[in-house]
């Protein structure tokens, strides 16, 4: 008894020092969308998709500038000498056999330094260059549509969040209010003044909102834990809603959205597929630049050290410079078929463009006409909940004064939570509306 005892008191000890340790954040939304964009990966991994798009650019402009190097060498042959045998055109008179003459060159150890300069220019280079600059700029638009990506989901979580905390007060506050009734009826029926049917029909009310309500609480733990792992923070960080729906979500601002016009250029996508089809109009180029010359440039001086007696003959010059260029004159049509290919592309891509453009222009009016009739559909739920509150309200004082029946108590209860239900997602039907015009807008 006494180990149960102890292990009971260790285990409600460690829950009091837990909560005692949870860390606890309170946020306002904007503070929410800043620290999602601090630690969201895929955003570090947009930035750093700009900095290698960096580093290949500076790769390519420095294939061309020139490159140095340097080395040393030491050789010694053990003492062997080289022997060159001329002939002098002449014979010995005595022998009769051509007089050669002999030249010994001695290979004493020598060190040998040298500094190689060289440069490789082609056009397919001057052209790589180009293209970089676009791929870096590819990089930093979609670096900026993650951004937006995030905070547009910040906001739906945060948004959703706060209006299901809502739900599950309004919740709480009708089963309070159906379990006062059910202890009325049930007392009624103690007396003999009701039956017991009526006091079961409320009390199945009661469970069917105690229900209703724990599925709230769930989503609101799956919520906050999406909204978590959206900041970057431990599970066990406590998370606290700093704004409540009406700081977040405005409506002006949401309608405003109808007078904005769209301008395709704004949009991240038309901006991304623009840049792809410059890509393809320089693969063109880059293709082209295969019947191009190139030029090689180079310098190299050397300074030879000997250990020991000079040499007889030093053929290795200190300095030499040397300059070339090259230039294809048939390539078997695999130049021109790589240009053809390219071609081809760059038209797929120009005509990906003119889809996107309808399929945008579509979207605007389809997004204005969802946001429209979301706002529309909203202000109907308002006054929707405003009706079943004083009906479920008035059917209540009924009740108590006998004079309704425990039917039209579930009855009215039902719709009063229907209300709720619909208005709740006619709000984020609204916030869902606006956020993907702002998407589309880019605004």
């Amino acid at each position: 008894m006494k180990k149960v005892f102890f292990t009971v008191m260790a285990v409600c000890f460690s829950a009091v020092i837990f909560a005692q340790g949870a860390e606890k954040k309170s946020l306002t939304l904007e503070q929410a969308k800043q620290t999602a964009l601090a630690h969201n990966r895929t955003l570090q991994n947009a930035s750093l998709d700009i900095r290698k798009a960096q580093a290949q650019r500076w790769q390519t402009i420095a294939s061309m500038l020139p490159n140095v190097t340097t080395g040393y060498d030491y050789q010694n042959t053990m003492g062997f000498t080289t022997v060159f045998n001329i002939p002098t055109g002449q014979t010995n008179p005595i022998t009769g056999e051509e007089i050669v003459q002999t030249i010994e060159r001695k290979n004493p150890p020598q060190g040998v330094f040298n500094i190689t300069v060289g440069a490789h220019i082609s056009g397919q280079q001057i052209v790589g260059a180009v293209m970089q600059n676009i791929a870096v700029e590819m990089a930093d638009i979609s670096k900026k549509q993650t951004e937006l990506n995030i905070t547009s989901n910040i906001t739906t979580l945060y948004i959703l969040t706060l209006a299901n905390e809502q739900f599950a007060v309004l919740l709480d506050s009708s089963k309070n209010n159906i379990d006062k009734m059910y202890k009325m009826t049930q007392e009624a029926v103690n007396v003999g003044h009701a039956e017991q049917t009526d006091a079961d029909k409320v009390l199945v009310q009661s469970m069917k909102i105690e229900s209703n309500l724990n599925q709230v609480k769930r989503y609101l733990e799956y919520l906050y834990n999406s909204l978590k792992i959206a900041l970057g923070y431990d599970l066990n960080t406590e998370i606290i809603l700093s704004e409540t729906i009406e700081d977040v979500v405005n409506f002006e601002t949401a309608l405003g959205l109808l007078y904005t016009d769209l301008n395709l250029n704004e949009n991240f996508n038309y901006q991304l597929l623009q840049k792809t089809k410059d890509m393809s109009k320089k693969q063109i180029t880059l293709a082209a630049m295969g019947y191009s010359p190139s030029l090689t440039i180079g310098y190299r001086f050397s300074n030879i050290k000997y250990f020991g007696a000079e040499p007889m003959m030093n053929m290795n010059p200190p300095n030499a410079f040397s300059i070339g260029i090259s230039m294809p004159l048939f390539t078997s049509g695999r130049v021109f078929e790589s240009i053809s290919e390219k071609k081809i592309i760059h038209q797929q891509n120009i005509n990906k463009i003119i889809d996107l453009e309808d399929n945008l222009k579509l979207q605007d009016k389809q997004l204005r006409f969802n946001l429209n009739s979301a706002y529309e559909n909203y202000i109907i739920q308002k006054k929707n909940i405003d009706v079943t509150n004083r009906v479920f309200n008035n059917v209540s004082q009924k009740f108590h004064y006998g004079k309704a029946s425990s039917l039209e108590v579930t009855m009215a209860n039902t719709d009063f939570i229907s209300a709720q239900n619909s208005y709740i997602q006619a709000l984020m039907d609204v916030v869902s509306a606006q956020i993907a015009l702002i998407n589309l807008l880019n605004k």
